[in-house]
């Protein structure tokens, strides 16, 4: 193994998802989609390249709630003028890949390359995938299932009328007879009410009645037609080993960054080069690059068109919304991977294959809080405390989890001016009670925690818990022995037990490498470099060229950092949505419970 340093570092590092008239899918005006756990609006907005206001303008309400399941009618951005971007397609029941290769008059393996998310086993209805625009295609060839096309076979015909948003009280027999058609017909047109099941909200396919027929897309498709597999499979790349991995670290090391943000990109720097050390020893490969762009933009392009660069099989760095479009878009570009370690909202990942976003989304991270609290605590009491601080920093999280409990029949109270005879009235004594406060910061803390362990110490035989965020793993100093004693949990993505021996191994070896310890901050940016270095190092070496299909095969055990890489939509990059309880027990255990 090699280290490239291509820029020297003044540094001395020490190595050691329309504002035109609505219309079906068909008439090109707006497309379905169909909403998924962690989806906001501004994710939907952003993977689909349209403002939260067109979303909106076609489904009025939508600003006050979204959820998961339910369907919202999307703009299509290539509508009229503007036929350079792509085209978004729902799939409808019976469709097939060869039939868009022939509705839109493009190739299989364009299809599967503007969407690598997709597969044979995932071609399903209301899943949405994007259609490249001609231009988009650098190479077009003859379609891999031309058999049996002509001159007809470009013009298609709707299969279904009409559009119908279920309201509430609505039942499948009452949206039949509305619109003149049998239950059959409808439940043909819509599979997914096979079940007998209808939610509010859902968008439902209105076909025409058996007297009126049309012609009929699926009467073109030749017998011989290539199924869905057959043409994945012809789509599908060659596995690739890679041999020597080569990555490129870009980060702003100097210039442009306050002093504690540049103390930052160093020591994740740092961890970052123990991974590659580890992994040197069992016999990995690697050629690193190390750039420094010196926190501007000027510095991050002339770094970006060196042509080394190009040949990188993966790429970490990016801190700032401009470094992190700069980035991106050569990543997409060139067909590079890029690793964005620090950054929550980074948008170019709802429609850029090649990004993948280490720290969690807020909206992702909370749905997937909610999904496990509901699981851990369905039969608890639960009860949310305002401290009295004013604070608003997590009114997002508990108005949805408000939402969640609601919605899953979950009573919740809520108690303001908290005082100990409130505390008292809001404990069920045959249940668990989780007390949850309305504020994470410290503030909140230091009112709350005196009065719960008042009680805790009154009343031993009460199930008593506190339930909170993150960043409680900064307060430890002040709060440690309240949190046992109070048999706290709290949810994190990054999260690590100084006693572990994998973090106090890498604690030894950081010491010894760079005679420092790590800044005492949350999370520790040192982790996150020896985590986010080994998870893809390693990936790319095991997996190749087929890293994205075994993301979940690769066997490592983090230090600090989860990871539960899922890509966003068929043609987006990767999230990751690792989240864990952290579990402060009365009997002075620390337990990470892990839900997956």
């Amino acid at each position: 193994m090699k280290f490239i340093h291509t820029l020297c570092l003044s540094l001395v590092l020490t190595f050691g998802s329309m504002g035109t008239p609505v219309q079906a899918q068909n008439g090109n005006e707006y497309f379905l989609h169909t909403i998924t756990k962690g989806q906001s609006l501004y994710s939907i907005s952003s993977m689909y390249n349209v403002t939260i206001e067109d979303i909106v303008r076609l489904n009025p309400g939508c600003e006050k709630q979204i959820r998961a399941g339910e369907t919202l009618k999307i703009p299509q951005v290539n509508s009229g003028s503007n036929q350079e971007k792509p085209t978004f397609h729902t799939i409808q029941a019976g469709e097939t890949l060869y039939q868009l290769t022939v509705k839109y008059n493009v190739t299989a393996q364009a299809i599967c390359d503007a969407n690598p998310g997709l597969s044979a086993s995932n071609f399903r209805i209301g899943q949405v995938i994007s259609i490249p625009a001609q231009s988009a295609i650098k190479q077009p060839q003859e379609n891999l299932a031309n058999a049996g096309k002509d001159s007809e076979a470009n013009a298609h015909s709707n299969e279904w009328r009409d559009m119908h948003k279920v309201a509430r009280k609505e039942t499948i027999f009452s949206i039949s007879r509305k619109y003149g058609i049998t239950q059959e017909e409808l439940i043909a047109a819509n599979p997914e009410l096979k079940n007998g099941k209808l939610k509010r909200g859902m968008f439902l396919f209105i076909p025409y009645p058996a007297s009126q027929p049309v012609k009929d897309t699926q009467e073109k498709t030749p017998v011989n037609a290539p199924s869905n597999e057959e043409l994945f499979k012809q789509s599908e790349p060659s596995p690739r080993k890679i041999q020597t991995v080569k990555a490129a670290v870009i980060l702003p090391f100097t210039e442009g960054q306050s002093h504690d943000e540049q103390l930052r990109m160093i020591e994740y720097y740092e961890g970052f080069l123990i991974a590659v050390d580890s992994l040197k020893k069992q016999g990995v490969s690697l050629d690193i690059y190390t750039y420094d762009t010196k926190g501007n933009t000027a510095s991050t392009g002339t770094i970006l068109s060196k042509p080394e660069l190009k040949d990188m099989d993966i790429i970490f760095g990016a801190v700032h919304a401009n470094s992190i479009n700069q980035l991106t878009d050569f990543a997409e570009k060139n067909k590079v991977r890029v690793v964005i370690p620090f950054s929550p909202e980074v948008k170019q990942v709802f429609r850029n294959p090649y990004v993948y976003q280490v720290n969690t989304p807020q909206s992702y991270l909370y749905s997937e809080v909610y999904e496990h609290f509901l699981r851990k605590f369905s039969k608890a009491n639960v009860v949310f405390l305002d401290a009295g601080t004013g604070s608003k920093d997590k009114d997002e999280f508990i108005k949805g989890m408000k939402t969640e409990l609601s919605n899953n029949q979950i009573n919740y109270q809520s108690i303001t001016n908290v005082d100990t005879l409130k505390l008292l009235a809001a404990i069920d004594a045959n249940k668990t009670n989780i007390f949850i406060p309305t504020s994470g910061q410290d503030l909140a803390l230091n009112r709350l925690v005196p009065q719960l362990t008042q009680i805790r110490r009154s009343h031993p035989e009460a199930d008593i818990h506190l339930f909170g965020y993150p960043e409680w793993q900064t307060y430890t100093q002040d709060y440690l022995a309240s949190f046992y004693e109070l048999d706290t949990y709290f949810y994190s993505s990054f999260y690590t037990n100084n006693l572990f021996p994998a973090a106090v191994d890498f604690t030894q070896s950081y010491r010894r490498w760079y005679s420092k310890d790590m800044a005492n901050i949350f999370p520790k940016y040192g982790m996150l470099g020896f985590d986010t270095g080994y998870f893809f190092l390693k990936g790319l070496s095991q997996h190749g060229n087929k890293l994205e299909e075994n993301l979940n095969a690769i066997q490592v055990i983090p230090i600090q950092t989860g990871f539960k890489f899922e890509r966003v939509n068929n043609w987006g990059g990767f999230i990751n949505r690792k989240v864990f309880f952290v579990h402060l027990t009365k009997d002075f255990e620390l337990i990470k419970l892990d839900f997956d």
